[in-house]
């Protein structure tokens, strides 16, 4: 069984009641992915590839990620979610592949390039 974990950045819209405003909160959405109910293929022995996923959400909220010290709590909230998300998957799928840490270090590495542009354009608003 194979672990694939994506991220993908998402703005979050918060709406106050009647009111047509809207407030973007950054947010990273991290994905581990393996599939159950999709076969997607099998290995030479004919053991069945599956993949199944689990999702969490990363808020910026609370942080000023224009500041380093903000920025670093934002790329450190990532870094959990994705080691959380793997390990859960670990959990429920104790025979997958690749390991916890190479699933979340994959994972974090893939989404930094997306959260440094957030916290850029964060700086660029001040």
């Amino acid at each position: 069984m194979r672990k694939r974990v994506s991220i993908a950045a998402a703005g979050v819209f918060a709406a106050s009641v009647g009111a047509a405003l809207a407030q973007t909160t950054p947010e990273v959405v991290v994905t581990t992915s393996k599939v159950v109910e999709k076969n997607v293929g099998k290995t030479s022995s004919g053991i069945p590839i599956v993949d199944v996923s689990l999702s969490y959400g990363i808020s910026s909220a609370g942080l000023d990620i224009a500041s380093a010290s903000g920025a670093r709590e934002f790329e450190k909230r990532v870094s959990d979610a994705a080691m959380e998300a793997c390990k859960e998957l670990g959990k429920r799928y104790p025979n997958s592949t690749p390991t916890d840490a190479q699933c979340a270090k994959a994972a974090t590495d893939k989404a930094m390039g997306q959260v440094r542009e957030m916290e850029a354009a964060a700086a660029n608003k001040k």
